[in-house]
């Protein structure tokens, strides 16, 4: 297959204006000008033309619950938060995951190609994320990596959810606290596994610490559900002492901290700004968050945590950061190959370059602009959404 025309914005080089992309079994197999990619197309292949179209990456939303929290199915539909325990790291995304869900069809209309997805921020440590593609019916069929995370939540979330059936957490001292006895007996079992490893002695295996070992290995991150400064600060706290990577989900009072976070070094994701301050710790939710970070020096992605805002508006979320101050070419790299890096996918995602898959999205004009229209969406070379035929 052969795209040909339009402005390729392939992020990670820059733009190409009336360029070519050709794709083979599902890959970028080249990008470039005409005179560098010469159209020619074997028997039967197919040469999409889009003349005034503008190509770029698939866009990537980095932290949602699309699919485990499902539109319009009450209770039978929310799987997203099991709160009988504040300590279910074992729990997986992928099991609870319905591609089935509306909100993945109007992803792919929008333009989305892929998605974190996992569980909500009721208990001090949830449970694994995973990152899948937006379209199709067989979970295991989309994932792109899982587990990619292990969600982990500090704040008004735990306190409110366990203070209120008489257990702890009741304080954020004790969610740190049942925090870090979690993570040191997990450390502790990875030391004994080693160990017997090493010796070639027999070792029964913990379902509920297993979990764990990719954290400890540093393979994927701490995913911190943290609003406000003194969270954030907890959360990095713990992740230095354990030796831990970290994401700050949300991170909405980040703009007050940002020359302190850019110097911790960990990644942000910002969001859901397009939403109602319906509590407490997110009285500073702002739009001009990600801007403030991202120009202290801070890898920042944008978030729905759709269903809190629907997934469709994405790309307008990030319309409205750079018209808060987020640079606009950093605004397009916000949901394209900052969430990519900061999940851990970007060796298949996030820009358009040889040998990443071909997850692309083609507009007639800027997606973070309200008025323009989602022209096709690809994934793995595959038109999924094609606008004339409205599919």
């Amino acid at each position: 297959m052969y795209i040909v025309g339009g402005k390729i914005k392939t992020i990670a080089k820059g733009d190409i204006d009336q360029g070519v992309i050709r794709i083979k079994d599902g890959k970028i197999a080249a990008v470039g000008s005409r005179d560098q990619v010469p159209v020619k197309p074997g028997p039967g292949e197919q040469v999409l033309t889009v003349e005034n179209g503008l190509i770029m990456p698939g866009i990537l939303e980095a932290h949602c619950h699309m699919g485990i929290t499902e539109e319009k199915k009450g209770m039978e539909g929310d799987d997203c938060n099991e709160t009988v325990d504040p300590m279910t790291p074992y729990l997986r995304a992928i099991d609870a995951v319905n591609p089935m869900d509306a909100a993945f069809d109007d992803a792919v209309r929008a333009g989305i190609t892929g998605a974190m997805i996992g569980p909500g921020s009721s208990n001090v440590a949830g449970g694994q994320f995973a990152f899948i593609k937006t379209r199709g019916r067989r979970v295991d069929d989309l994932v792109v990596k899982a587990p990619a995370a292990m969600k982990v939540a500090f704040g008004e979330n735990p306190k409110v959810n366990y203070s209120g059936q008489g257990m702890s957490p009741s304080t954020r001292m004790a969610i740190a606290g049942m925090l870090r006895r979690e993570l040191s007996e997990a450390a502790a079992y990875l030391q004994r596994k080693e160990a017997a490893a090493k010796n070639g002695d027999d070792f029964e295996e913990d379902f509920a610490k297993e979990c764990w070992i990719p954290v400890l290995n540093r393979e994927i991150p701490l995913k911190a559900h943290a609003h406000r400064v003194d969270d954030i600060f907890t959360a990095i706290r713990i992740a230095r002492e354990f030796n831990l990577k970290l994401t700050l989900d949300h991170c909405s009072e980040g703009h007050l901290i940002a020359e302190e976070l850019a110097a911790e070094g960990f990644p942000a994701i910002v969001g859901p700004d397009l939403a109602s301050r319906s509590k407490i710790e997110v009285q500073n939710v702002a739009f001009k968050t990600a801007g403030v970070l991202n120009r202290a020096g801070v890898m920042t992605a944008v978030t729905t945590d759709h269903p809190v805002s629907l997934i469709q508006s994405l790309p307008l979320c990030a319309g409205l950061a750079v018209k808060s101050g987020l640079p606009l070419e950093e605004g397009y790299k916000a949901i394209t190959l900052y969430p990519a890096i900061i999940c851990g996918v970007s060796d298949r995602l996030g820009s358009i370059e040889v040998g990443k898959d071909a997850d692309l999205a083609i507009f007639d004009g800027s997606p973070m602009e309200i008025f323009t229209n989602t022209l096709y969406t690809l994934i793995d070379g595959k038109i999924v959404y094609d606008a004339s035929g409205d599919n």
